[in-house]
């Protein structure tokens, strides 16, 4: 279904709109005055409803023109929703059990309907409350690898892969809103930035001063507008993932374009430490979420893990990618080099992986838009001292992160810093 101007919907106007289309009202079933719907969009961008009928529910997710955190001062092209919708069928492609079912796609009203996961959660809610899930770590492992390694000249051709960059690379606005969010604001004064008043003002001004941790932030900065390594989701945080106990999903792809593998990898590693420091915030005596850290560090550890083994994994199988040709490689000493070579190449991801981890740890704090995690402390001076916290892990893996010999190190300094 098409119309010629683009108009964003609410519940009134979304019923109509579900009914022109047959396979959708078949979904829902019964009769459209009787669907439920509910608008739940609690993103900084989009409007999001979730209808429900007799037979069952499904997901519309809407570009708004704007930055809704911010109002029409800031204007978004709604085409994002057009890379949105590519994402998600790439994604699908080749992690069909870890991404949402899309039923519709309407690129002129910027609209989605896609799969109402149900009863999953956010996963970022179930980290405040203390909520283990068993199958997080291997499941978002296999999607950073599935994901990253098929989306790249490792496995398909340096065609197929042109034709994917050429793709992706008009995404260019939510692209600007990572460079200057992520690698620029929080190390300036910028109109937009907030932090926890007064408590972070000495370490945000500390931030501004610190010429390395600057042309760090930039470095990596660069990296991200330049490296066009795989597709990534590109906003890859713990409220992008939707899970129950036996069951993940990774949402919300539509910052999704070619960039550095290390970015969406990081983007988790980093969520999960700040989620880690969150915790004294949200224990109501000293100690008492001890095993939940412990559980939380686990998961850094298997999250990267299980990343790197999957991914070198689908690596030594591939036959068909342009870089490195496996017709290259056949004796005993071609194949003994390419295996240092593949270690090689993810010794770089892993150090990228952490400075981009620690990235957007700090942005997270110091910049505009804020997560549950720490906001939800209700204490401010309290809060403070899980931020600060964070901030000088963040500080650490994005200056040193080369300095870091493996996951465990990191595990040991993110211990060590909550400990001091």
């Amino acid at each position: 279904m098409s119309h010629a101007v683009y108009a964003p919907v609410d519940g009134a106007t979304l019923a109509a709109t579900l009914t022109a289309l047959p396979a959708i009202s078949e979904r829902l079933g019964g009769k459209a005055t009787d669907w439920r719907i509910r608008e739940v969009g609690d993103g900084n961008l989009n409007l999001v409803f979730i209808v429900e009928g007799e037979a069952g529910g499904i997901v519309v997710k809407q570009a708004l023109p704007y930055v809704r955190l911010v109002g029409d001062s800031w204007p978004l092209p709604l085409e994002r929703s057009w890379f949105e919708y590519n994402a998600l069928t790439e994604q699908a492609r080749y992690a069909p059990r870890l991404t949402p079912q899309v039923f519709h796609f309407d690129r002129e009203q910027a609209m989605i309907v896609m799969e109402y996961l149900h009863p999953h959660v956010i996963m970022r809610k179930g980290l405040i409350r203390g909520v283990e899930y068993p199958h997080f770590a291997a499941d978002i492992a296999e999607f950073l690898a599935a994901t990253l390694f098929n989306t790249s000249v490792l496995a398909g051709s340096a065609a197929e892969h042109k034709a994917r960059v050429a793709l992706f690379a008009p995404n260019i606005a939510l692209c600007k809103i990572t460079e200057d969010l992520v690698f620029t604001d929080p190390y300036r004064e910028a109109p937009l930035n907030r932090w926890n008043r007064p408590w972070l003002d000495a370490q945000k001004q500390a931030f501004e001063r610190d010429a390395a941790l600057k042309a760090a932030a930039q470095a990596r900065k660069y990296q991200f507008m330049t490296s066009a390594q795989a597709l990534i989701h590109g906003d890859l945080h713990t409220g992008s993932i939707m899970l129950t106990s036996t069951d993940t999903r990774v949402i919300d792809p539509e910052f999704a374009f070619i960039g550095p593998i290390g970015f969406d990898v990081g983007a988790v590693l980093g969520n999960l430490l700040i989620a880690y420091f969150a915790q004294e915030g949200h224990e109501a005596a000293p100690r008492q979420r001890d095993s939940y850290r412990e559980w939380i560090f686990d998961q850094v550890k298997a999250v990267w893990t299980g990343f790197h083994d999957r991914f070198l994994a689908l690596w030594r199988d591939a036959r068909g990618g342009d870089a490195y040709p496996a017709s290259l490689f056949t004796s005993v000493e071609d194949r003994s080099a390419m295996e240092a070579e593949r270690q090689r190449f993810m010794r770089v991801i892993f150090e990228d992986s952490l400075a981009f981890a620690g990235a957007k740890m700090i942005r997270r704090i110091l910049g505009l838009a804020h997560v549950e995690d720490l906001e939800s402390i209700a204490n401010a001076e309290r809060r403070a001292k899980c931020e600060s916290k964070a901030l000088q892990l963040g500080r650490q893996l994005l200056l040193e992160a080369k300095a870091f010999s493996d996951i465990a190190e990191v595990v040991g300094a993110a211990r060590a810093i909550h400990g001091a």
